[in-house]
């Protein structure tokens, strides 16, 4: 087998140390094997020694929901486990090896010594620990950003859920109602009448279907409407009475309209041309409810294109801020009903463009905002405002919320990586701390202003 000292230079956070600090560093450790499968350490052990591996692989599993899932591998030549100057109490995982595995390992009992005597080596770990709480940190961040894109993505869903349903919905009823115009084709066209009266029947439709929606009825009101068309229907023995009546009603048919159409025709012809007027109107019902339902969809798509500011590059771009700030309450709209938030935007209407990364600034919307609905959830008469205002060269975001507030003791903290307020599983603590870094990348700052009953968070950037 090759010589440890050997080993330990050819690892390459080492290659610098001087020899005589890798030998002592050789003589106070020792060498442990493992073989395939076999557990190095399980989640909650504590870590208390340096550990590098000299030959195989070690695989980090974070249990969640149950399952275990492999959070990354430490191969042949890599440094983990205790460093000097860490922090690190226990394992947050289990580590399982992948084939035999050896590793040295050296007890934190040591590194007062090596922290005295061996400059280089204690230089050299410390850079190791840099370079993984920067791993750490940007692992972090991905994960708040993935939690992040699932609420939305949540959101999105419930949202797209209800227009995409009413789109199928309406689409089934006009097909089937298509499939009866032939036989109500042929009595149509068999009707003798002049071209004035066409003329006559055609204009009281489109005058309807124009005006549709321009006049609200109560429900009281739309049920005496229908009541109406009923009696008038039925007395005239025109068939599906009762199914014609909803559809006129919404297009706000009366009686005394129907009465002028018959007024038109030859009694024989009073079926078949209430029954066109009938298919004309429901046409345009299942027809306009489609069109809503597609619009609705398609305002959803432009938003979420217009949130994650896709084909662009990723640069600064002059802007309304407030399009980036309506995409973001958009794709938090579900969250919004759900808490039964009422929204207030004080927008300033001559609020100039300003030069902002449009992503990153969505993603501050979004991070402000989503602590400010997720701070008044299973509260009451909550209100959620979103103020917009120009001082001097800089513009001013405020997103107040009326929540319990944030206590005095732990302002100064909130904006300090890793640091939370809710609870295990709902937050990571660098939700705030990515706020502050894309708005110092603005050269601008983030406030906060709270006590009990209200949290303003009051966000600065050059124009």
């Amino acid at each position: 087998m090759e010589d440890l000292l050997q080993q330990l230079q050819r690892v390459p956070e080492l290659q610098t140390v001087p020899m005589t600090q890798l030998q002592w560093m050789a003589d106070k450790g020792r060498i442990d094997s493992f073989a395939d499968g076999e557990k190095v350490f399980n989640k909650g052990d504590a870590i208390t020694e340096l550990r590098i591996i000299l030959k195989g692989e070690v695989n980090l599993f974070l249990e969640q929901a149950g399952n275990l899932r492999n959070m990354g591998t430490v191969g042949a030549g890599e440094i983990t486990g205790k460093l000097p100057f860490s922090r690190m109490k226990g394992a947050t995982g289990t580590g399982i090896v992948t084939g035999e595995t050896i590793v040295f390992s050296l007890h934190q009992d040591f590194f007062p010594e090596m922290i005295r005597n061996h400059h280089e080596l204690v230089e050299a770990l410390v850079h190791v620990m840099t370079d993984r709480v920067r791993d750490n940190t940007r692992m972090q961040q991905q994960n708040d950003k993935m939690m992040a894109l699932g609420k939305l993505s949540a959101g999105l869903a419930h949202e797209l859920n209800n227009p995409s349903a009413a789109v199928v919905r309406s689409a089934h009823e006009l097909k089937k109602h298509l499939s009866n115009i032939p036989d109500n084709f042929k009595r149509v066209i068999q009707i003798r009448t002049s071209e004035q009266v066409v003329d006559q029947v055609n204009q009281l439709v489109f005058s309807k279907i124009t005006n549709a929606g321009k006049t609200s009825l109560s429900m009281l009101a739309k049920t005496a409407l229908e009541d109406e068309l009923t009696e008038w229907l039925e007395s005239n023995e025109i068939a599906n009475a009762y199914e014609m009546t909803e559809v006129m009603a919404e297009f706000d048919i009366h009686a005394e309209d129907l009465e002028l159409v018959k007024s038109w025709l030859r009694p024989e012809d009073k079926q078949p041309v209430i029954g066109w007027i009938y298919q004309v109107l429901t046409t345009e019902k299942l027809v306009t409810e489609i069109e809503e339902a597609a619009k609705r969809i398609n305002t959803l798509v432009t938003s979420v294109k217009g949130y994650t500011h896709m084909d662009q590059a990723p640069e600064k771009q002059l802007t309304d801020i407030h399009v980036g700030i309506r995409n973001t309450l958009t794709m938090l709209n579900h969250k919004l009903k759900k808490n039964g938030i009422k929204l207030i935007e004080s927008f300033d209407a001559q609020l100039p463009l300003a030069s902002i990364f449009i992503s990153e600034m969505n993603q501050v919307w979004t991070n402000v905002i989503d602590n400010a609905i997720d701070a008044m959830e299973c509260r009451s008469n909550n209100t959620l405002e979103i103020k917009t205002e120009k001082k001097g060269s800089f513009i001013n975001v405020s997103i107040i919320d009326n929540g319990p507030g944030i206590p005095k003791e732990i302002q100064d903290k909130i904006f300090d990586p890793f640091f939370t307020t809710k609870s295990i599983g709902k937050g990571t603590g660098l939700g705030l701390e990515v706020v502050r870094q894309i708005i110092h990348q603005h050269n601008g700052k983030v406030y906060v202003d709270s006590n009990q009953g209200r949290t303003e968070f009051i966000i600065c950037f050059p124009i």
